[in-house]
C-alpha cells in the first residue's frame, strides 16, 4: 500500500491516496459557485487527485464565514454545483463536499480584505449564532446563544444540505467539525458554557454533532461515504485533546461516519500551536489505530516522500492538501514521477509527462 493505491470506502473507490481539501476561495455571489470554482476545482481533477473536496460550503446563509463563501442552502445552489461536480467526475476523480456553518466565526470580510475582520452590521455583515455568547476576538460582537429552536433548524439544515449535494452529484460529503466553526464551538468546552442537555459533559457536548449526524445519514445515502473533519486538540489549557478526539471517533463511527479527518487549533484566539512538517499526522495516526476507523492526515504535507510515508506506514489512509494545491495543481503528476510511479495524466496532456 502506498500513495498511489486506490482506496475503496463503501461504494466509492478513490484513485489514489491524495485528496484536495477543502480550500475557501471567498469568490461566491450569493454563496453560487462560479466559473472561477469550476476551473479551481477542476484543474485539480485534471491534475491527478483522488478525490476534489468543494470548500466550506454553508448550510444556510448566516452560517458563511463571509459574503463571498460557498453555500448550499437552495436549489440555485445545487445547479450551480452541477457541471463542477459532473467536470470532476469526468477526469476520473471523486468529486466532494464539505458542509458548514461558521457559528461565532462567521460575518468576517475575506482574508484580503482588512485582514479578515468581523464586518458591522453597516459593511454588510450580520449577527452570528453560537452555543454560548462568547465572541471570538474580545472586540467583536457577541454571538447570540442558539435556543433550542436554533438548534434543530440548523440540524435539519444541514440534513437539507446533505439532500442537495447528492442531487448536485457529489459523492463524498464532508462535515466541517474542526477550525472553531459550530459543531466545533459545540465539542470544545473553552467554547461551550451551556447549562442544558449541549453542554458541561462530555456527552452533552457531542449531542449537536450526533444530531446532525443523524440528520445527514437520513439524506445521504448508505452506499456513498461521510467524512468528519476535527479539531483533534484545540492547543489550549483546558480545552478539546486528542484524547477527546479518539472517544469521539468512537462514538461517531457507528451512526455512519466512515473517516476521522484530522485537523487542529483555531477553536480559540490565544491557542499556542507548534506548527511544523506533519505536526498533525501523530492526530490521524491516534485516531485511526485506538478508534479503528479511517483516518485522514493534514497540515503542511507538500513533498512526495513524506506523503507516501504517511499512508505506507500506516499513519493514515489519506492525505489531504490545500496550499501545495494552490501552488501545483498537477502535484499528484509530479509526485508520481518523484516516487518512481507512472503518471496518468489526462491523453491531451500525455506528450508533457
Amino acid at each position: 500500500m502506498d500513495l498511489f493505491s486506490p482506496l475503496t470506502i463503501r461504494s466509492i473507490t478513490l484513485r489514489n491516496r491524495i485528496a484536495v481539501s477543502p480550500m475557501c476561495q471567498y469568490s461566491c455571489v450569493d454563496g453560487i459557485a462560479t466559473n472561477w470554482h469550476l476551473v479551481h476545482l477542476g484543474s485539480r481533477a485534471v491534475g491527478g487527485a483522488g478525490l476534489v473536496m468543494v470548500e466550506a460550503s454553508a448550510v444556510e446563509p448566516r452560517g458563511r464565514i463571509s459574503p463571498g463563501d460557498m453555500g448550499i442552502w437552495s436549489a440555485a445552489h445545487t445547479d450551480a454545483f452541477k457541471p463542477i461536480a459532473a467536470f470532476i467526475k469526468e477526469q476520473g476523480a471523486v468529486p466532494g463536499i464539505q458542509l458548514a456553518h461558521a457559528g461565532r466565526k462567521a460575518s468576517v470580510s475575506a482574508p484580503w480584505v482588512n485582514k479578515g475582520a468581523q464586518l458591522a452590521i453597516d459593511q454588510g455583515g450580520w449577527d452570528t449564532i453560537a452555543p454560548s455568547a462568547i465572541p471570538f476576538f474580545e472586540k467583536n460582537r457577541a454571538p447570540e446563544a442558539m435556543a433550542h429552536d436554533d438548534i434543530k433548524r440548523v440540524v435539519e439544515a444541514f440534513g437539507q444540505a446533505a439532500k442537495r449535494a447528492l442531487a448536485a452529484g457529489f459523492e463524498v460529503l464532508e462535515l466541517h467539525g474542526a477550525h472553531g466553526y459550530l459543531i466545533n464551538e459545540f465539542l470544545s468546552p473553552l467554547t461551550n458554557r451551556r447549562s442544558d442537555e449541549y453542554g458541561g459533559t462530555f456527552d452533552n457536548r457531542l449531542r449537536f454533532l450526533k444530531e446532525t449526524t443523524v440528520a445527514v445519514r437520513a439524506e445521504w445515502p448508505e452506499h456513498l461515504p461521510l467524512f468528519l473533519r476535527i479539531s483533534a486538540s484545540d492547543w489550549a489549557e483546558g480545552g478539546w485533546t486528542a484524547d477527546d478526539s479518539v472517544a469521539l471517533a468512537h462514538t461517531v463511527k457507528p451512526l455512519g461516519i466512515d473517516l476521522i479527518d484530522c485537523s487542529s487549533g483555531a477553536s480559540v484566539s490565544y491557542a499556542k500551536i507548534p506548527v511544523a512538517p506533519g505536526f498533525q499526522v501523530p492526530f490521524a495516526e491516534r485516531v485511526k489505530r485506538e478508534a479503528n476507523i479511517l483516518s485522514a492526515a493534514v497540515g503542511l504535507i507538500t513533498e512526495p516522500a513524506q506523503a507516501n510515508e504517511i499512508i505506507t506506514t500506516g499513519k493514515a489512509d489519506l492525505v489531504l492538501m490545500a496550499r501545495e494545491f494552490l501552488r501545483d495543481p498537477y502535484w499528484p503528476l509530479h509526485a508520481a514521477n518523484a516516487l518512481g510511479t507512472t503518471p496518468k495524466p489526462p491523453v491531451q496532456y500525455e506528450r508533457a509527462f
